[in-house]
């Protein structure tokens, strides 16, 4: 499976952001970590820079390297904006609308809930992180699945922040894609226009 399995407080202090969702190491030790974090920095090449914000989102959304690119030239290949196509296409994830929907606190959790054949999409088990939602499909907690402490915990803390290209019936503990999201509406500090010009050398 396409996954980082290392620390995530390292990460998220190297990009300044709590990419894994909060973190209180960003508080106590805001510079990036390593002997020199605190040490200065040579001013960052447009590589660098363009570099980093890709590696920043494909930790956001759990990717490893093939499967990121793969999904950039698909993006790339759709009409439209590649930037705006490439946010939309890691928001139609199973694993992120599973995290959106409030089912899982993160989306490592989501991932792992979905792993576990604990999710289905309009009524069948789909135990594939990466599976491509479309609109109008229906993502649900599994009926045995109902009951599990952490898919309960998640949704009582639920954040009261609704999206708008998804709907939540708490009762039936299902969910709806509606459509894939536009760019303003994803609330991720993103710069994709980087990642584009990354892959455009």
């Amino acid at each position: 499976m396409a996954r980082y399995t290392g620390p995530t407080s390292k990460i998220a202090r190297r990009f300044n952001e709590p990419i894994f969702g909060p973190d209180k190491a960003l508080n106590k030790k805001a510079y990036p970590p390593g002997q020199h974090g605190r040490g200065r920095r040579k001013k960052q090449s447009e590589y660098a820079v363009q570099l980093m914000e890709k590696q920043k989102v494909k930790y956001m959304y759990g990717m490893l390297e093939k499967q990121f690119e793969n999904l950039f030239h698909k993006a790339a290949t759709m009409p439209g904006i590649t930037g705006d196509n490439l946010l939309a296409l890691l928001e139609a994830r199973l694993d992120n609308a599973v995290y959106r929907l409030g089912i899982a606190s993160t989306r490592r959790a989501a991932r792992q809930l979905v792993g576990h054949k604990h999710i289905t999409v309009n009524g069948e088990v789909v135990n594939i992180p990466s599976y491509h939602l479309r609109a109008g499909d229906v993502v649900g907690v599994r009926e045995k699945s109902k009951s599990l402490e952490a898919i309960n915990t998640s949704l009582s803390v639920r954040n009261s922040r609704q999206f708008s290209w998804l709907e939540w019936d708490g009762k039936e503990m299902v969910g709806k894609f509606i459509n894939a999201p536009a760019r303003e509406l994803i609330p991720e500090k993103i710069t994709e226009q980087l990642i584009v010009e990354l892959y455009s050398k």
